[in-house]
């Protein structure tokens, strides 16, 4: 039901705002822009697609996560058959059993959540969605109420959305490539304010859930994480921005293919038809990402609605004009639109950031919040609509709230850590 609501409301507000507009300020093609327009055509001020080109956008989006679904899903599908995810979920048993009381020790779903974050510390965006789609069907075995989000299904899409990641290597190359004086000057403050984004939505999932986090097996294992992201950073710091990008290559893909290496020889040792077992995952992986298209539509066009309706600019204007009305420093503004999109689009959260410093210059303070608040979280509706639409899910209870308070949490930290870092 919030979903719905969310979606209606995002629907009204852009089609009032864009009717005053017309009406009342006289941009009468603002209506044309909204159904047909195109990012790429001149008089498009805002290069943001239409409702039309946006449908394509998600069907497109579906058809490209057809082979990347495929070839994930039958990998863990040898898995499966191998008992490496069984394996899996024995050694990170202890710690989810307390942050997921209701996933029985050794289910398969433990297995697919922690490939799912894995992949996501990785920075392997295309990786992560097959595991996390995987983790929501397995966790939607478990789930008496098959339209209605489940414990364990909240706690881990709220974890998944906070986007823990360890090196934000595209933001990097972003910044290179705009000729910033030290494109990794964000590293340090995108790595805490997406590692407290993630345990701010532990921690507000847990009190919903009445999980207490204070337990030793819970807080050795965030302790440990820490410690390792910590060292982590210290090495990483060392490093110029070509050992750096050159690093997080060799170690994100490298483990993909390690991953795959290993789960290739365990299923030959345990005497698994290894390519008919992928065979038979991989026609999974296509009927998900066929299903997840009506909702990836309906909320793409919803954003799109909101996007090229100017609501986002009046926004921004506010609270332009609330920060000058009570005398606060209005520089964290100029970067506030990336944080505003993020949630509704990674793409469109991408484009203001470049915007952004191709505005205001890669080194400035508006730039250099951009480039971390665009580390700091992910993009909750389009989580929402894509992984509770692969299972049916129609009832979402908290997730979105939760979810929303943990970006805020992560965005209030970004801006907090640019003034420390940059003044």
């Amino acid at each position: 039901m919030a979903l719905s609501r969310i979606w209606s409301a995002f629907i009204i507000i852009a089609i009032v705002v864009a009717s005053i507009k017309c009406f009342f300020f006289g941009e009468t093609e603002i209506f044309n822009l909204m159904i047909i327009g195109k990012a790429s055509d001149a008089g498009n001020v805002l290069k943001v697609d239409g409702v039309i080109e946006t449908c394509w956008t998600a069907v497109n989006i579906c058809l490209k996560l057809i082979g990347i679904m495929a070839l994930f899903m039958g990998f863990m599908s040898i898995a499966e058959k191998a008992g490496g995810i069984r394996l899996l979920s024995r050694i990170i048993g202890p710690f989810f059993s307390k942050l997921f009381p209701d996933v029985p020790k050794g289910h398969p779903a433990t297995g697919h959540m922690v490939m799912n974050f894995s992949a996501n510390l990785l920075g392997l965006d295309n990786a992560a969605t097959p595991f996390g789609l995987k983790a929501m069907e397995s966790l939607q075995e478990l789930n008496p109420n098959k339209d209605t989000a489940s414990n364990a299904q909240i706690m881990f899409l709220c974890l998944h959305a906070s986007g823990l990641t360890l090196i934000p290597v595209s933001i990097i190359a972003v910044r290179a490539s705009l000729n910033s004086a030290n494109p990794t000057d964000i590293f340090i403050p995108c790595m805490i304010a997406t590692f407290v984004a993630t345990m701010a939505a532990m921690f507000i999932v847990s009190f919903k859930q009445r999980i207490n986090v204070f337990q030793p097996v819970i807080l050795a294992w965030v302790l440990g994480l820490s410690s390792v992201i910590a060292l982590l950073v210290l090495y990483l710091t060392s490093l110029t921005t070509s050992s750096l990008q050159e690093f997080s290559g060799i170690l994100s893909n490298g483990l993909l293919l390690l991953i795959f290496l290993l789960i290739v020889l365990g299923g030959l040792y345990k005497n698994v038809n290894v390519y008919d077992a992928f065979v038979e995952g991989a026609k999974g992986g296509f009927d998900t990402a066929i299903r997840i298209i009506p909702y990836l539509v309906g909320m793409l066009v919803a954003i799109s609605l909101l996007r090229t309706s100017g609501t986002f600019d009046i926004i921004i204007n506010a609270l332009k004009h609330l920060c000058a009305t009570i005398g606060m420093d209005s520089r964290f503004i100029d970067g506030i639109p990336t944080a505003l999109i993020k949630p509704l689009s990674g793409s469109g959260a991408r484009g203001m950031m470049i915007d952004t410093m191709t505005a205001h210059g890669p080194d400035s303070f508006a730039g250099r919040l951009s480039s971390i608040l665009q580390g700091s979280s992910d993009t909750t509706f389009y989580v929402i609509a894509v992984y509770f639409g692969s299972i049916s899910v129609t009832n979402t209870r908290y997730a979105i709230g939760a979810m929303l308070l943990a970006d805020l949490v992560g965005v209030c930290t970004a801006i907090g850590l640019c003034y420390l870092f940059f003044g």
